[in-house]
C-alpha cells in the first residue's frame, strides 16, 4: 500500500504541578488557544480544547508524523512558558510531570467535546483526582496511586 491512512483521535488530560488552582476565565480561553495553536503546528489538529482552574483537556486527531509524547513534550513545555510571561501570579507556574491519553472511537468524538465542554459544571460535583480515576478505571488502565500524582 503507498499511502499512510491515520485517523487516531486521542483525548490527554494533564494537570497543573500539585493541582494548584491557576488556570482562571482571565487566562483559559487565550490558553486553549495557545495550545490549539501547537496542536496545528504539529498537525494534530485540535478539536476541542478546555478544562478546569487546575488542568486540561485536549482532544484532537493525532499527527501521523510524530509520536504522542512529543506532542506532550510541546504542548506542556511552550505553554507553560508562554503562561509565565503573563504576570508575576504564573511566574511558578508548571504542569505535572505525568499525562493520561486516552483512545477515542470516531463515534465517541462528540460525546467526549461535550465532557470538555461541559468541565466547569462537571467540577462542581467531582475534584479532578475523582474524575482522573474515573477515566483510568473507564479505559481499564492499571496505575499505582502511589506514582499518579506529583
Amino acid at each position: 500500500m503507498p499511502q499512510s491512512l491515520v485517523k487516531n483521535y486521542v483525548h490527554i488530560i494533564f494537570s497543573t504541578k500539585g493541582r494548584a488552582h491557576l488556570i482562571n476565565k482571565n487566562i483559559s480561553g487565550e490558553l486553549y488557544a495557545y495550545l490549539a495553536g501547537i496542536c496545528k503546528n504539529l498537525e494534530s489538529w485540535p478539536i476541542q480544547i478546555g478544562g478546569y482552574t487546575n488542568h486540561i483537556h485536549v482532544l484532537c486527531m493525532l499527527s501521523r508524523k510524530i509520536p504522542l509524547m512529543k506532542l506532550l513534550e510541546e504542548l506542556k513545555s511552550h505553554s507553560s512558558g508562554w503562561i509565565k510571561t503573563k504576570g508575576l501570579k504564573y511566574r511558578n507556574f508548571y504542569w505535572q510531570n505525568g499525562y493520561g491519553a486516552f483512545s477515542v472511537n470516531q463515534y465517541g468524538v462528540e460525546i467526549v467535546k461535550r465532557y470538555i465542554l461541559n468541565q466547569e459544571e462537571h467540577h462542581k460535583k467531582r475534584s479532578f483526582k475523582i474524575e482522573y480515576r474515573q477515566l483510568l478505571e473507564e479505559h481499564h488502565i492499571e496505575y499505582d496511586e502511589r506514582y499518579v500524582w506529583d
